[in-house]
């Protein structure tokens, strides 16, 4: 998968916590989404569908997902 550049805004109440508990927070907030963005959580997650038939296949789904556009009459199913 391409990594991107993004975007996330969190909102602490920082009058709660001091400097090492936001410091922590950062920490797991980022294992986490790290653990979500893995090559394999996002093929459990999609399904590649072509014109003709539906695939789980995870090497498949990451070949497609490499291109930024999808080529034609491909599309990404989130199973969810």
């Amino acid at each position: 998968m391409n990594s991107y550049n993004k975007s996330l805004l969190i909102l602490f109440n920082t009058g709660w916590l001091n400097e090492e508990a936001t410091k922590q927070e950062f920490v797991c907030a980022e294992a986490a989404l790290q653990t979500i963005e893995s090559p394999e959580i996002f093929c459990n997650a999609f399904e590649l569908v072509n014109r003709n038939a539906i695939t789980n296949k995870s090497t498949i789904i990451l070949r497609e997902s490499k291109y930024f556009r999808l080529r034609p009459f491909r599309f990404l199913i989130n199973k969810n």
